[in-house]
């Protein structure tokens, strides 16, 4: 249920989508649905929970919390990829966000929390001396994301690109850049 309203909402958008046009994909009644969950907002919030709660959840992995900042920040890079890949359709929708109802804005307050525990992450590395001083760290931050959170946008599933691989890249290109 919750997988066909995120695709729902993904190409109708959340406002567009109706209890109705959710009953007619999953070939049921509204109140069949609504036996489960009370509404189209607590399907919102399941599916932002189910995408929040695993990027949050890689900045408590033991292996990010006893490392050095920069490896921390690298596993935690590589993580994100990770989940974006595996569910690319519930990260899209958190992507797509804009704040117009409660669940939405509670959405965007988590996500704004995570990516400050991630500009720590780069603070941290650059008082370390691992990397520039000369670049702002929420800036770093947001260009960091910026290149992971394109990925909802042209990675397609099945293709060539492994999530292994397109980690890889991703950890390249924000570490070593484009220079031979």
């Amino acid at each position: 249920m919750l997988s066909v309203a995120v695709q729902a909402f993904n190409e109708r958008g959340y406002d567009a989508t109706s209890m109705g046009e959710l009953a007619e994909r999953l070939g049921t009644s509204k109140s069949a649905i609504y036996y489960h969950v009370s509404g189209k907002e607590e399907l919102l919030r399941l599916a932002l929970e189910h995408a929040l709660g695993n990027l949050e959840r890689l900045l408590v992995q033991p292996d990010v919390v006893e490392a050095a900042a920069t490896e921390r920040l690298e596993r935690v890079i590589r993580g994100a990829v990770h989940v974006l890949v595996q569910e690319l359709p519930f990260v899209t929708l958190l992507l797509r966000l804009r704040g117009n109802t409660d669940v939405e804005r509670e959405a965007l307050a988590r996500r704004r929390e995570f990516d400050h525990a991630v500009a720590k992450l780069v603070e941290e590395a650059i008082e370390d001396g691992a990397l520039r001083s000369d670049v702002d760290a929420r800036t770093a931050t947001r260009l960091l994301f910026g290149m992971v959170n394109s990925v909802v946008e042209w990675y397609r599933p099945g293709g060539g690109l492994t999530a292994d691989r397109l980690a890889d890249n991703v950890v390249a290109m924000a570490f070593e850049g484009l220079r031979a």
